[in-house]
């Protein structure tokens, strides 16, 4: 199933702002106030619908990722995406992205169906906790990613993980940016 407008707005619960009302965003929302509300994230240390640009053979695409949490430098900390499947489905487009990600690679990736969630190490793939409880306090976000270090991929790094990400992205599990589930993402105009 792919994100589609359900005509009709809600508030934004990180920005307060009225939003479009999608299949998707109900859960964007739910996963925005489990952070503020029940684990203490800060809500201006969290961005929802980022844009994740990458590019394969020439040609501009992006990917949404549905939550980022900024630490107090602004870098990312936490990337989340929702997931429309089985959670474990999503692992590997989870990790790339958290690897791809603009100021990253991100230390730690949540992929979730607001039912289930695994909390994921970047640089080694791991899952390190499953269930709702997987979902790290902010105190812990910090522990965890404060000390992390940082070390941008090579080019030779990039181009290959993207070439798997943009596989996840466009015909495997990834978020449909056309009317066909099997059409690969649409590219950036720019």
């Amino acid at each position: 199933m792919h994100e589609t407008s359900l005509g009709g707005t809600l508030r934004d619960y990180l920005s307060g702002e009225e939003i479009e009302e999608t299949t998707y965003e109900e859960f964007r929302q739910a996963l925005a106030r489990l952070l503020v509300e029940e684990r203490g994230y800060p809500r201006e240390r969290l961005r929802a619908k980022v844009e994740l640009p990458y590019e394969v053979d020439g040609e501009q695409y992006s990917r949404s990722v549905d939550l980022v949490a900024l630490d107090p430098e602004d870098r990312p900390a936490l990337l989340v995406i929702f997931s429309a499947g089985d959670v474990g489905s999503y692992e590997r487009e989870t990790v790339a992205a958290a690897r791809l990600f603009p100021g990253g690679p991100v230390p730690l990736a949540l992929v979730t169906d607001t039912m289930q969630a695994a909390l994921l190490d970047t640089a080694t793939g791991q899952v390190l906790a499953q269930g709702m409880g997987a979902v790290p306090a902010w105190d812990e976000l910090m522990a965890r990613t404060r000390p992390v270090e940082r070390k941008p991929l090579t080019a030779q790094q990039r181009e290959r993980l993207t070439r798997i990400f943009h596989t996840y992205c466009g015909f495997l599990f990834g978020t449909c940016c056309s009317e066909s589930c099997s059409l690969p993402p649409k590219p950036r105009k720019g």
